[in-house]
Formats: structure tokens, sequence, C-alpha cells
């Protein structure tokens, strides 16, 4: 695998758009329910076919953190001024935080019925006023250091970055693995660059290299294998307690999904989409340019839908899972375009919404 120049027009909008619709997924298939001792075939049926959609489902947080990193990690960018970088990113997602986490904390009163409290707010702000809120603190996080990693990643040699991914990889990725086998655990100090932080660097270098695809449909098939096999083998031989091992985005079959998928995303040619599915193309570019309203509006959309505000039920428990999953996924994306798109239209909410 050799370096190789290219220009960089990765099809931004195929994947966003892929990465958003795996999020909608990812929450479909993994609706809360009472946990049983004993399962019935419904159960088995059920606990399986969350489980497949969850596998093919857990690149996508991935695939936005590996898509930042090759975007803002550009060497071209090296240079921008810490004022210019930081006004752009609070233009992004700072007026949008505050609008959206305003509009959950009068969800968590008005309709969950939750009495907030000074503290609760406070601790709100703090972590994140609803559950999905943790990824605009991690783009935070990854904010504040880009302009440090830029001048590392612009003067890097590829010799170097292979050698932080490759240490990354074992300290996210393998070592875990020990807690598979036993009561053994390296102490953590040895393995300093761990995390979300890899994902981040590594799209800066996927951008620059290639693999055949039959090789990266060889790697994202045996990823998505290894999580929904593997997932099964630990339940059954370990326990529960284990059950989201594999889940994880840095498990090493996440992170061989991931970068597979990410890279044939990235061949794909915008032009012939357009030429192909001009239809197709206007959707994958409308979700592309709302992900962000949409990832902080679905989860409201989501508990309508499973809880019968509208008057009609969509969950587990009313429809077959294989049938209700991807239902949900795509009646909440087009809920979610069908009101943001025009709220959008009107002066002033453009920048809120985001």
């Amino acid at each position: 695998m050799d370096p190789k120049a290219r220009d960089l027009s990765l099809p931004v909008d195929v994947v966003r758009a892929v990465a958003m619709i795996l999020v909608l997924l990812l929450h479909a298939a993994n609706e809360p329910r009472v946990i049983v001792n004993i399962m019935s075939q419904e159960e088995i049926v059920r606990w399986w076919t969350s489980n497949v959609y969850t596998t093919l489902a857990e690149p996508c947080v991935p695939l936005f953190i590996i898509l930042a990193g090759a975007l803002l990690l550009q060497p071209s960018k090296a240079d921008e001024p810490l004022r210019v970088f930081f006004k752009k990113r609070w233009r992004r997602i700072g007026l949008p935080s505050l609008f959206w986490g305003t509009a959950y904390f009068a969800w968590r009163f008005f309709v969950n019925g939750e009495a907030l409290t000074a503290s609760s707010i406070l601790q709100g702000i703090l972590t994140g006023p609803y559950v999905h809120f943790w990824f605009l603190y991690l783009i935070v996080g990854l904010y504040l250091i880009t302009p440090l990693l830029r001048i590392m990643v612009t003067h890097a040699t590829w010799s170097t970055l292979r050698y932080f991914l490759l240490i990354w990889f074992v300290g996210t990725a393998v070592v875990p693995l020990l807690t598979l086998f036993g009561s053994y655990v390296l102490n953590p100090d040895v393995f300093i660059w761990t995390g979300w932080l890899g994902y981040f660097i590594l799209g800066a270098y996927l951008v620059k290299v290639r693999w055949r695809s039959s090789i990266l449909y060889l790697i994202l098939v045996s990823g998505f294998l290894w999580t929904a096999i593997g997932t099964y083998l630990v339940v059954g031989i370990i326990g529960e307690r284990f059950s989201q091992f594999f889940y994880q985005s840095f498990s090493f079959s996440a992170i061989m999904a991931s970068v597979a998928l990410f890279q044939l995303l990235w061949a794909v040619s915008p032009e012939r989409i357009a030429s192909r599915f001009p239809r197709g193309n206007a959707l994958i570019h409308q979700i592309s340019q709302n992900t962000l309203p949409i990832y902080l509006f679905h989860v409201m959309v989501m508990e309508t839908l499973r809880k019968g505000y509208l008057g009609f039920t969509l969950s587990l428990t009313t429809l077959n899972p294989i049938v209700e999953i991807p239902l949900i996924t795509f009646v909440t994306l087009f809920i979610c375009l069908g009101i943001i798109i025009p709220l959008k239209k009107v002066p002033y909410l453009r920048r809120l919404i985001g």
C-alpha cells in the first residue's frame, strides 16, 4: 500500500449521508426494552435482528470522525489563524448546540415529565442535556486540538503516521482483548494515544492511500462478521456484561469495518451518482447538508414514534423487528427532513437549527 497524491475530491455528501443513516439505524436497532432471563423464540429473533442491524450501523460515528480528520487536517490548512478556525467552528455548532440544548431541556420537562432543578440543568450543560449530545462534546474536544494536530500531520513523515496509527490500534483495539481472557489488565499508562484521536488522524492518512476494492470488501465483511458472531459468542460464553464489547467503536472489528467502508465511499464517483440517480443524488445532498440538525432532532422523532404521540406506534413491540428497524430509520429520516428543510428557509432560524 503506497501513498498516492490525490486531489481531495472526497464525495463528502455520500460519506455524511451514509453515516447519518447508519446513526438512525443504530438507534432504531437499540430500542430500550425489558431484559428477560429466559428468552422465548420471539426474543431470540429480536436479539439476532438487533445484533445484525447494530453491527451494520456501528461504523456511523467513526465515519464522521474519519471524515472530519480528512477535511480539517489537510496540510493546506495548517497556517489558518486560530481566530479564523474557531470562528468557523462556532458558526457551525455553537448556536445549534444552544438552540437544541434548550429544546431538549424543554423536552425533558414538558414531554418526559422530569422535574428539572438547578443542579440537573448545570449537569446537563456540562455533560449534555440528552443522551446523544455526547457527540457534540467529542467534536468540541477534537476542534480544540485540531490546530496542534494540523502542524503534526503536516510535518510528519508517512512512516511516522503509520507508527502512530499502529500504536493507536494496539492500545485501542488489541490490548482490551485481554479482558476477554481473564482478569488480566495492562497498565493503561503504556498507551496514552487511544480513543477517537486515532480515527481523526486516520482520516488524514486514508485520503492519501488506496487499497483494491476486493480487499476492502473482504475487510468490511470480515469486520461485520467478527462483530455479529463475536457478540453472540461472548454473550453466550462470558455473559451479558460483555454484550457491548464488539459493538464499541474501538473494537478491532469496528475499526476494520469503518476503515474499509470509508475507503469504499471515498472511491464513489459523485458525477456517476448525479448522472444515473439524479433524485437519489438530491436526497444524498439534502441529508449531507442537514446532518447536524437531523442528528440533534432525530431522538425526539424516534421517541414520538415509539411512544405513540402521533396516534400510532412504531416499536419492536408492535412490528416484526426485521421490518420495524429499517422502517423507523427511514420514517425518522423523512420526518426530520420534512420539518428541518422548511424551517431553515425562515430567516434567522437557519443558523439556529444548524
